[in-house]
Parts: C-alpha cells; structure tokens; sequence
C-alpha cells in the first residue's frame, strides 16, 4: 500500500516514516502544501497523512483542494489543534479521521489499517481476512485452517494488497504504482518472482494469471 505523508515537522516525519515503512508501507514524504496539492492529486495513493500546519498552502486548504478535484483517498489529519470548532472543519473538508498530537505511533497505524479497510469495504477485524487466509499485519504473517507461513517483507506487501482486493484483475503496472514508493525502481520481474513465492507457500489456486493482463486473487478459499 502507497501512503502520502505530508508533515513539515522533520523530526516527527522520520519517526512515522520509519515505523510506517516497518509496517510494510510504501511512504513518500512532503513538508510543503503547495507540493502536496499536486502529487496528491496525481499519484495513485492508498491513503494519506496530512498535517493542518503546513508552510506554503495550509493543510485544510490543501485537503479541500483535493475533495474539489474529486480525489476520493482517505485522508487521515494530523494536527496539534485539539478544537472541536477545528476539527469540524476538517472533517466537513472532507477528512476522513483526525489525530491530535501528541500521538502514540501504534495508534496511527491502527487508524491506517482502519481506513484502508473501510475504504475497500471490509469490517476492521483483528486479521484481515479473505479467500480462507488469515493476515496478521501486526506480525506479519498469515494463516490457513491454523497453519502460519512466515513471510517476508515484500511477500507481506503483495499479499496485503491482494487480500484487500479479492477478485479483481490487478495488473502489473497497477501493482508496482501501489507497492512502491516515488523512489524506488520498479521492476515487473520482481512482482513475478513475489507472486510464484506466494503460490508456493499458500497454493497455486490462491493467485489466477491472466496472461496480458495480470493478476487476480481468489475470492473464495477452494
């Protein structure tokens, strides 16, 4: 999952970059509103973190910018205001969860999870849940019928992307612009790699190819 961070305070950016990374999250990072209006718009974000104090555009101008333009990603606020008054302005701009700093790290990423599963339609459980898996994004790990697999890393992104999207046709290039952040290269051979791995740990009816066109994840555990 590719997530924006827009946070001009350096410090606490590279706190929750660094622990948004752990938690398998592809994360570009922009301290300016005026930068942020743009790339938000224009980039393929899952999600994205927006403080209110920014230099150049304020982040409540930015935010209306975006819902103006018709971007529908969940934006989740970060703000030092702990107004009522505030933050009824935020949420009628179109946030879609706030956070008053100071906050504990582990409850940003629960709000995460949180909104990416209400943003594709799934009940915010423990473990997310889908085609007889079970993943544990706390741990990174997943479950069939009792039995952990152990995952790697990158393992974890791609199958937390796919669960999130039971029974759609992703393609490659869709894959790549969700897993990677704006600085790393992508290459669709990796995915291939990724994906193969995936079916041999979890079986080969877990993930169709559909040849020119991509990837689909089961819907159903057959």
């Amino acid at each position: 999952m590719r997530l924006l961070l827009v946070e001009d305070h350096v410090p606490l950016a590279d706190e929750l970059l660094a622990g948004l990374s752990r938690q398998g999250y592809a994360v570009d990072w922009l301290a300016d509103g005026r930068d942020a209006v743009h790339q938000g718009a224009t980039e393929p974000y899952d999600l994205i973190i927006l403080d209110l104090g920014l230099p150049g555009k304020p982040g409540l101008e930015v935010l209306q910018a975006w819902r103006a333009a018709g971007l529908a990603t969940p934006v989740l606020i970060l703000t030092a205001r702990s107004s009522w008054a505030e933050r009824i302005e935020g949420l009628k701009a179109g946030a879609d969860d706030y956070l008053c700093k100071p906050f504990h790290p582990q409850e940003l990423h629960l709000r995460v999870q949180a909104l990416l599963r209400r943003a594709h339609g799934l009940a915010n459980q423990p473990q997310l849940q889908a085609s007889g898996l079970e993943l544990d994004e706390g741990r990174q790990s997943v479950s069939r019928a009792g039995k952990v697999v152990e995952l790697t890393a990158a393992e974890f992104r791609l199958l937390r992307y796919f669960m999130l999207h039971p029974g759609q046709l992703l393609s490659k290039s869709h894959l790549t612009e969700h897993l990677y952040d704006g600085e790393t290269e992508r290459d669709s051979n990796v995915l291939e790699v990724l994906v193969n791995r995936l079916r041999r740990k979890l079986g080969s009816e877990v993930i169709e190819t559909r040849r020119g066109q991509g990837y689909r994840f089961s819907e159903q555990p057959e």
